[in-house]
């Protein structure tokens, strides 16, 4: 029998080498494959990639064109970067999702010049009207406007122009904080709201010198009026309803997508709403990812089975998710002078804001959410309302033994912070859920509001946070604000003040890296979902937005004219922008 020579032991191992070659290229075709693109993965041990591949909605591959080459398939969809930018898809980390698509519906006051332009658009909207038709709209800032609105009280704009505007109609027109509206006449009337009216806890009536309501409510009085839109909304019938509903849902879900925006942190829903969007996710039609937040209202020590039914985690494979409670109001808006403050405001010395939500009840439904196992949100904008809040985490953390990075608490805003307050956040471990852009679009009115000091030491300190460990995320607060993260990224590393050629306190911008981090990675962190989302790489969900500008090294003065060419979800291109080619 002849044995085999080292020559044919040689080449059959050559042969071997071939077979294991071949059978390693011959991987299962990708469902797509994104190529000749500049990808930014976040990933760190891979951070830059030319193409990916996606199978089932996940990423299957990230790597070089070459290399994703053998991932394409007969029926593979394979799109051509042309060298744009691809991320992973922008997480809204603070919005309000019925609001925003309920203000889709409404008058769009934000830019609008003046309050006299304001009230001609309520003119032009109650001419159309039939008589008693409710007319809303939102986004309004009297710090924004070029003229005096005409008589002022309190520093706000009275209702005597859309009085005029509207006779037979009632008007509510909500302040682009969302924690002050103004309503006509009619609107107060259908309230009952009178000169005698006493404010109600955690808000304030605004009255003349004659103790007339000069048509401004704060915080806690919005819902005198709302009450009675609620009441009119109530007289239609359940069809009319849901498909109004739909409609805003679809809205709201379609301007996310076109902002390249593929999860979105809801601030608070009813259960009602929470059901209504479940029956939409079940029928397949929410393209968005959402995570909502419980409304804090609907918390209470008596009822904990409804809080409990309502608990999901990644629902209609990642759409829907509902963990945490949340956005319970500390105080108010630092716009409308309800922020709560350690110290008045100094452009009003009497003030020093709102505790909106008592402290007590606070500490009720956070005690609720730790007993079962939901993240706990509050809002607080003003130093009083985050050390009030830090203190209340703090001694419950201890009462209860738990290491406080586990629960991942938040505070959404954190606007304006004590400088001794800014370490307790990293050390904490709690989120500092903050927004990018209102620190650009607030500018004009902060110095004013708090001086040059507090300022300077509080305002917006994303760099100081950054340093203590704290996990900072971004958002838009939307519909305070357009929901753009390319607006945000913008302001978060420039600080630009709008309008002028000025910087807000520079020394508080974050790198690219760092602004891109929190609205990915950190995004991701603060819903618990980091193993999902968050990063490009293999495994995850495929959720990709591509930029027509190359928003981590274009100038910074042209990141804001940066387009959403393409959002994709789960391996869905759910949004395909006008410059898009394939």
């Amino acid at each position: 029998m002849n044995q085999p020579t080292p020559h044919t032991h040689a080449i059959a191992a050559f042969a071997l080498a071939l077979l294991a070659s071949a059978c390693a290229s011959r991987v299962p075709p990708a469902d797509m494959v994104l190529r000749h693109g500049a990808i930014v993965t976040m990933d760190s041990t891979h951070p830059n990639a030319e193409a990916l591949a996606i199978t089932a909605g996940r990423i299957t591959a990230v790597g070089s064109d070459a290399d994703m080459q053998r991932y394409v398939g007969p029926n593979t969809k394979v799109i051509d970067l042309g060298g744009h930018l691809a991320i992973p898809g922008f997480i809204e980390s603070h919005g309000h999702f019925s609001g925003l698509g309920m203000a889709l519906t409404e008058l769009d006051l934000m830019g609008v010049p003046s309050w006299q332009d304001i009230a001609a658009m309520v003119g032009n909207a109650a001419r159309t009207a039939k008589p008693g038709a409710w007319i809303r709209g939102h986004g309004w800032h009297q710090e924004k406007w070029n003229r005096s609105p005409g008589r002022v009280v309190k520093g706000f704009e009275t209702n005597d122009l859309i009085n005029q505007a509207a006779p037979n109609n009632p008007v509510i027109l909500e302040h682009a904080s969302g924690h002050a509206l103004i309503a006509n006449d009619v609107a107060l009337r259908l309230a009952g709201v009178t000169s005698s009216t006493p404010n109600p806890p955690g808000g304030e009536i605004i009255k003349d010198a004659t103790g007339r309501p000069t048509g401004i409510l704060v915080d806690g009085a919005q819902s005198l009026v709302r009450d009675a839109l609620d009441k009119n909304l109530s007289t239609r019938s359940p069809e009319e309803a849901e498909a109004e509903f739909r409609r805003q849902v679809h809205l709201a879900t379609q301007n996310a997508l076109a902002n390249g925006v593929t999860s979105f942190q809801d601030m608070g829903e009813s259960f009602a709403t929470i059901d209504a969007i479940k029956k939409m996710v079940d029928a397949g039609d929410m393209p968005l990812r959402l995570y909502i937040l419980v409304g804090g209202e609907e918390v209470r020590p008596d009822d904990v089975d409804s809080l409990l039914a309502h608990r999901m985690i990644d629902y209609g494979n990642g759409h829907l998710t509902v963990r945490a409670i949340g956005e319970i109001t500390a105080d108010g808006a630092l716009g409308s002078r309800s922020a709560w403050m350690l110290e008045p405001y100094d452009d009003d010395p009497t003030n020093t804001g709102l505790n909106v939500t008592s402290m007590p009840r606070i500490k009720e439904i956070a005690e609720i959410g730790i007993a079962h196992g939901f993240q706990i949100s509050v809002h607080a904008i003003g130093d009083r309302a985050n050390r009030e809040t830090l203190d209340l985490y703090q001694s419950l953390f201890a009462e209860h033994h738990v290491k406080s990075d586990t629960l991942r608490w938040r505070i959404e805003h954190a606007q304006h912070l004590n400088p001794t307050d800014i370490p307790r956040f990293g050390q904490m471990g709690v989120v500092a859920s903050m927004q990018g852009i209102h620190a650009c679009s607030d500018a004009p009115y902060v110095i004013p509001r708090l001086g040059v000091q507090r300022a300077k030491e509080g305002a917006y300190v994303w760099q100081s946070l950054w340093k203590t460990g704290a996990v900072v995320t971004n958002g838009t607060d939307v519909p305070v604000e357009e929901i753009s993260p390319i607006a945000s990224f913008h302001c978060s590393v420039t600080r630009d003040v709008v309008g002028t050629d000025s910087a807000f306190f520079p020394e508080q911008k974050l790198s690219r890296e760092q602004a891109l981090k929190t609205y990915t990675v950190n995004g991701a962190y603060v819903a618990f979902q980091e193993h999902e989302k968050g990063t490009l790489e293999p495994g995850m969900d495929a959720d990709v937005v591509v930029l027509s500008r190359d928003i981590m090294r274009t100038a910074p003065d042209s990141i804001l004219g940066t387009k959403v060419l393409y959002t994709i979800v789960g391996g869905k291109v759910e949004y395909t922008g006008s410059q898009s080619s394939q």
